[in-house]
């Protein structure tokens, strides 16, 4: 089988980086007989100033995009569907505030060192979106981290340092260097580019075409 690896770009708090995964994963599973993957997950802050958590998320948006707050409910409602179709738990994300991830993609790093990345993405992505949880918070973070199957004692030493700090800063620096400016971004075998939260027929084809290059 083709080995093939893909590099995730993403944050926690971007509900089309937990859809594009999801749509990945509908990929990968079309193409198993074909494919062999590896994922893993980079930093990207889609709120870095830890000074501006905790704003209802809908009028943050509403801010950012220069829109309405109804327009912005509307647009999350449309994307709660999608969520949805592909078994997502999107249940509580117009309830939710802007969060700062740092600490959570440091505990990612820590998780990729486990072999539990991916899965300790899906948990913080359902604490996020299905639950309105602060994922800024240690102890939501730790309760999130033990769910996911990683030891809560090693996940606790690591919070309460500055372990997998510089690896944080390193990924985002490399990417934003390398011309990302959106989530999620998919490197596949730090070649092929594939932005944005594409459906699956799309990436299985892309995929397919890469394979035979």
């Amino acid at each position: 089988m083709t080995p093939i690896q893909i590099d995730i770009v993403s944050d926690i708090a971007c509900p089309w980086c937990a859809i594009g995964y999801a749509r990945l994963e509908q990929a990968m599973e079309v193409l198993k007989e074909e494919m062999v993957f590896g994922i893993e997950w980079h930093a990207f802050e889609l709120n870095p100033d830890r000074a501006n958590d905790g704003e209802p998320i809908l009028q943050a948006l509403s801010r950012k995009y220069g829109r309405s707050v109804e327009e912005m409910e509307q647009a999350q409602s449309d994307m709660m569907v999608i969520a949805k179709e592909l078994g997502l738990n999107f249940t509580h994300m117009q309830s939710r505030f802007t969060r700062n991830t740092f600490d959570a993609h440091r505990l990612l790093k820590w998780a990729g060192t486990q072999g539990r990345q991916t899965e300790l993405k899906k948990a913080f992505f359902e604490a996020y979106f299905g639950e309105a949880e602060d994922i800024s918070d240690h102890e939501v973070l730790l309760r999130w981290t033990q769910s996911a199957g990683l030891d809560g004692a090693a996940a606790k030493e690591v919070l309460a340092g500055k372990e997998y700090a510089e690896a944080v800063l390193k990924d985002e620096a490399h990417y934003q260097k390398a011309g990302i400016t959106g989530v999620p971004a998919f490197i596949i075998n730090q070649k092929y580019l594939i932005s944005g939260a594409q459906e699956a027929d799309y990436l299985v084809s892309t995929l397919r075409d890469i394979a035979k290059k």
